[in-house]
């Protein structure tokens, strides 16, 4: 009796979490794909079913495919800068020996990601401006006038653009939690490797990377969500353009929605962006899972 009053117990808290879950997370879900095989007009209230036209639309509208290329591309850097790259900054903040130098190091680096994005969208746009922005000036100050550019009004330069300014902002960030996850290693296990003749660069390799495999693993899995709901930073500095080259599937979705008024088709983008998210984070769970397994 004891064990199910406990269970029942157990429930009484669950269940009410669960079921806000549920509403909130769960059914928007469900009838946000409802809502991707209509054609709807919010303004008029009209509505009509398509069935699976809208996503008949994705396959043959090069804008879409533009934006996905653009959020692979966007999350390509944000894992090589700020989970591969923040862990190397961690593990050589960590290993500085001085207590004071890693507190201030850590502090200045976390410094942007303090700043919001739309206030790091509008620093980095003029910052970029081709005629008063630093950006440009200093190329020209040190010699390089032929690398200076208009560099959100080029299609080949904006959407790169976008991207260092969003890895800035987001460096200090990673670079603070494998701190965190380093200090939690025990400094016995870097001694003892220290005393059997391994270098710094062995001890990382062989000692911190396979002791934050776990937090590698969340960092990747936060740093792709993130990168796939992109949505500040382009509306900010370009909107998308020019010619939809920084366009992104949170702005196109943005875009056929409000703009366009086709919400059907903007539910569509929405849940090709809930899939891929939710594929490759299963992917990584599994992943993840056999290793520890193995290990």
């Amino acid at each position: 009796m004891r064990a199910m009053s406990r269970r029942a117990a157990g429930l009484a808290w669950v269940v009410p979490a669960l079921a806000m879950v549920g509403v909130f997370v769960y059914f928007p879900l469900v009838e946000n794909f409802g809502f991707s095989t209509l054609k709807w007009d919010i303004f008029s209230g009209s509505q009509k079913y398509v069935g699976l036209a809208n996503y008949g639309k994705l396959v043959d509208d090069p804008v879409f495919w533009k934006s996905l290329g653009n959020n692979v591309l966007y999350t390509v850097v944000s894992i090589a800068f700020q989970v591969f790259g923040a862990l190397v900054l961690a593990a050589l903040i960590e290993g500085v020996r001085s207590e004071r130098w890693p507190r201030a190091l850590r502090a200045v680096y976390f410094i942007p990601s303090a700043i919001s994005l739309t206030v790091a969208g509008l620093l980095f746009y003029f910052i970029y401006e081709p005629n008063l922005g630093v950006l440009n000036h200093l190329l020209q100050g040190v010699g390089l006038c032929g690398l200076r550019h208009s560099w959100l009004g080029e299609e080949g330069t904006a959407m790169p653009a976008i991207i260092a300014m969003s890895q800035w902002q987001g460096f200090g960030y990673s670079t603070l939690l494998f701190a965190v996850a380093i200090q939690r290693i025990p400094r016995e296990i870097y001694q003892a490797a220290a005393i059997d003749g391994t270098g710094p660069v062995r001890r990382f390799f062989h000692v911190t990377l396979p002791l934050v495999r776990e937090m590698t693993g969340v960092m990747i899995m936060v740093t792709i969500s993130g990168a796939f709901q992109v949505f500040n930073e382009v509306m900010v500095m370009t909107g998308g353009g020019p010619n939809n080259s920084t366009q992104v599937l949170g702005t196109w979705l943005y875009r056929s929605g409000f703009v366009r008024n086709d919400f059907g088709y903007a539910a569509a983008i929405a849940t090709v962006i809930f899939v891929v998210t939710l594929a490759i984070a299963v992917a990584q769970l599994w992943v993840a899972r056999r290793r520890r397994v193995e290990w």
